[in-house]
């Protein structure tokens, strides 16, 4: 697969089309190059950036996923972006948030892209067993800032690891950057305003219809240096996994790292 063109991001189309789609977002950023794009908007809220503020960069020099991973794209290849928001539900549902952005990217790219994703708890969005798309949301300051890196237009040289993907690797019928992200946040703002008014039901149901964890036998690393393997049967209300041990417990688990096993593993 040749490097395709790349042209930059142009913010003028993409708050246009967004605008059409959406009057949640309320101010739309684009740099060249920053650091983190959470980082950014963690600062910004801690200053009070409204909700609603986006913030997207062609290229990041130190942007990271869960557990201090490091996120690596080549400039202008993918959507790496960042959104402040200010929850009024309960903060023990605020780790749903996760969920709900996986739930709206899933949904986004098969309706514009036409690719069938699956969802990998807690934060992967996965194209054929593959990464397609890491989510990283943080608390600052009463707000919850929402980051996700989407792989737009990687060809497999460029690729980060040889378990990732790309949109235009998974063959989608568009990978106009600006189609891509407007579609993706009117369908944020939509999922996020019924989650903020009903609580996160919908949302987790709609994970569990898109799971690529649910049934797997699953490996869980905790913070702590601890560590299990079971079948995941089920997700809670508050978003958490539920790993059915092999002496018939089931443990909830709140954060950890999954590694989808293999029926031999």
């Amino acid at each position: 697969m040749s490097t395709p063109t790349r042209k930059p991001l142009d913010r003028h189309e993409l708050w246009s089309l967004l605008s059409e789609k959406s009057d949640f977002w309320t101010e739309v950023d684009v740099v060249q190059v920053t650091g983190s794009t959470n980082a950014d908007l963690a600062k910004a809220a801690k200053h009070g950036a409204p909700e609603g503020t986006v913030l997207i960069a062609e290229e990041q020099s130190s942007g990271h996923g869960r557990l201090d991973r490091r996120w690596v794209s080549p400039a202008r290849a993918g959507l790496t972006m960042s959104f402040v928001l200010r929850p009024t539900v309960p903060r023990e549902q605020w780790a749903t948030l996760t969920l709900l952005t996986a739930v709206a990217l899933e949904e986004s790219l098969r309706a514009v892209c036409g690719v069938n994703a699956k969802l990998k708890w807690p934060n992967d969005v996965l194209i054929d067993g593959r990464k397609v798309c890491g989510i990283l949301a943080q608390v600052e300051d009463g707000a919850v800032i929402v980051g996700t890196g989407l792989n737009v237009s990687l060809t497999e040289e460029e690729l980060p690891v040889p378990e990732a993907t790309s949109l235009a690797l998974a063959g989608a019928s568009t990978l106009d950057r600006e189609t891509i992200a407007a579609a993706f946040l009117s369908h944020v703002a939509a999922v996020y305003t019924t989650w903020n008014e009903r609580g996160p039901a919908s949302v987790i149901e709609r994970w569990r219809r898109n799971s690529a964890t649910l049934g797997r036998h699953v490996a869980v690393s905790f913070p702590n240096g601890r560590k299990i393997s079971g079948r995941a049967v089920g997700i809670d209300n508050d978003g958490c996994l539920q790993v059915a041990l092999d002496d018939g417990a089931v443990e909830t688990i709140a954060a950890g790292d999954i590694v989808h096993l293999r029926p031999e593993d």
